[in-house]
């Protein structure tokens, strides 16, 4: 029975992190130009601050869940603002320049785990996908064991982590077809792509809490 709320919270975990959105785009950003292991521990800050909402949902931190609705728009602009400077950042990075400063200095793994962790926790919009989750599986009992619940948050980051060690992976075999000039472009339209991501899902986001709720 345990094994089976392990294998729960890894295809949960999956489930969350395949649709490539802007942190999506920039592992696959970040494997292209530093290579897998960059990509991989940029994925692994991204899973573990899914797990952390996980364990939110999972547990019912009723505290937390209402803190997070009440300043929900206040998170959501913070965080739209964060990311669309990334793509700014992207947009505008010469992959020239960036290949000579990795020669210059070994780039920081736990600087791309802390920055994806950062920036994804910045969505509290997860705990709601996990709640959503774990209702639509129906995993989440209310006499469910302890252990159980741990087994299943533990089977979500093994299946988030999964999915970024292969999505990674995948990438870093295209790296040798890749030279500067199709970086350049690559970083011009991984940039444009989370800026217009962000914008959509911000202005989605607007529109369902105040437009159409309050026409």
């Amino acid at each position: 029975m345990s094994l089976k709320y392990i294998i729960d919270g890894i295809i949960i975990g999956i489930s969350a992190s395949i649709p490539l959105g802007p942190i999506g785009v920039l592992v696959i950003q970040r494997t292209l130009n530093k290579g897998r292991l960059s990509g991989f521990f940029s994925g692994l800050g991204a899973a573990l601050s899914d797990t952390i909402y996980a364990i939110i949902a999972g547990f019912s931190l009723s505290f937390i869940v209402g803190f997070i609705e009440t300043q929900m728009l206040w998170i959501q602009i913070i965080g739209a603002l964060v990311l669309i400077g990334l793509g700014l950042k992207i947009f505008f990075n010469n992959p020239a320049v960036q290949l000579r400063r990795q020669k210059k200095r070994s780039s920081s793994l736990f600087q791309d785990f802390a920055s994806t962790f950062i920036l994804t926790i910045a969505n509290p919009l997860a705990v709601f996908l996990f709640l959503a989750f774990f209702a639509g599986f129906r995993v989440v009992e209310a006499k469910q064991e302890l252990f159980d619940r741990f087994l299943l948050i533990l089977g979500v980051f093994v299946g988030a982590s999964t999915w970024w060690f292969s999505l990674s992976s995948l990438i870093n075999t295209l790296r040798s077809r890749i030279n500067l000039r199709r970086l350049f472009w690559l970083n011009k339209i991984a940039g444009s792509v989370i800026i217009i991501l962000v914008c959509v899902a911000f202005m989605v986001w607007v529109s369902k809490e105040y437009i159409w709720v309050n026409p």
